[in-house]
C-alpha cells in the first residue's frame, strides 16, 4: 500500500494492536505512575491523550482522578475505547490536525511515538497547533517519541514475530529523514498476507524545541526512558519532552 495516508488503515487494524499493544501492562503503568509523581497535577486536572489508541493511557489516568479526554484516527480504536467511558473519562473520533476545544485543558499526553508519521512537515505543524491550542496557558505537553539517534544506531533489518497465530514478518530501513518498517502480516483469518509500510520522521529534540516554540511552548525537561532517566542524545531509547505554553 501506498506511505502516505498508511496510517489509516494501519492504525485501525487489529493486527496493529496486536503486533504493539499485547505486552506487558505494567510497563505502561510504571511510566504512567512516574509522570505523575514528577508531574504533580492538581487534582482534578483536565487531561487530553492525544493519538490514544484504545485509550490504555486514558484509563490509567482517570483511574487517578483526573478528568481525561482521548481523541484517535482510528474509529474502531475509539469503538472498543468508549466501553470504558465514565464521568471523568470521554473518547472521541477526531483528527490531531483538526483543532479540538480550545484553551481547555492542563495537561497534553502524546504517548508512544503517536506523532512523526504524516506525509509533510505542514501537517506535523498542524497537529502541534491542536496540541497547542487545547491548552489552556500554563498547561504542559508531554510527547513520548522514539530517540532517533538511538534508533539509528540499533536499527535491526530483519525480524520475525509470531504472536499466536499471527505472523509477521519486518524489515526495516531508513532514508535521509524518515524511518520505514515494512511489515507483513499472515493470519489464518486472511485469505493470503497484507502489508503494511510505517514511516516515520526522524524529528530531533532540535526539531521538536523549534516546532514547540513557534506554537508558544518553552522545553522545560527532556527524559530518556520510561523511568524518566536523564537524556543522552546517544544512549537514550526515547526521546520525552516535557514543554509548558507561556502564552
Amino acid at each position: 500500500m501506498g506511505n502516505k495516508n498508511w496510517y489509516v488503515d494501519w492504525f485501525n487494524s487489529p493486527f496493529y494492536h496486536k503486533l504493539y499493544f499485547q505486552r506487558d501492562e505494567k510497563e505502561a503503568a510504571a511510566f504512567i505512575d512516574h509522570l505523575i509523581e514528577h508531574l504533580q497535577p492538581l487534582p482534578g486536572s483536565r487531561m487530553l491523550d492525544i493519538a490514544c489508541g484504545k485509550g490504555r493511557y486514558s484509563r490509567q489516568l482517570s483511574d487517578k482522578g483526573f478528568f481525561v479526554t482521548g481523541i484517535d484516527l482510528a474509529p474502531d480504536s475509539i469503538e472498543y475505547a468508549r466501553q470504558f467511558e465514565s464521568d471523568n473519562l470521554e473518547f472521541f473520533q477526531h483528527d490531531m490536525r483538526l483543532p479540538f476545544r480550545v484553551n481547555y485543558y492542563d495537561y497534553g499526553f502524546n504517548f508512544f511515538t503517536s506523532f512523526g508519521y504524516f506525509a509533510s512537515r505542514r501537517e506535523h505543524e498542524d497537529a502541534m497547533r491542536t496540541m497547542a491550542g487545547a491548552l489552556k496557558t500554563g498547561g504542559k505537553l508531554i510527547i513520548d517519541y522514539l530517540n532517533p539517534h538511538y534508533a539509528e544506531d540499533h536499527l535491526i533489518p530483519e525480524e520475525n514475530r509470531q504472536i499466536k497465530d499471527t505472523s509477521y514478518e519486518i524489515h526495516r530501513w531508513q532514508e535521509e529523514g524518515y524511518f520505514f518498517k515494512r511489515i507483513k502480516v499472515t493470519d489464518p483469518t486472511l485469505r493470503q498476507p497484507i502489508e503494511y509500510t510505517e514511516r516515520v520522521m526522524k524529528f530531533s529534540l532540535g526539531d521538536f524545541t523549534e516546532m514547540l516554540a513557534y506554537e508558544h511552548f518553552q522545553v522545560k525537561e527532556v527524559f530518556g526512558n520510561y523511568a524518566l532517566q536523564p537524556y543522552d542524545v546517544r544512549k537514550s531509547p526515547r526521546l520525552i519532552v516535557i514543554a509548558e505554553k507561556y502564552q
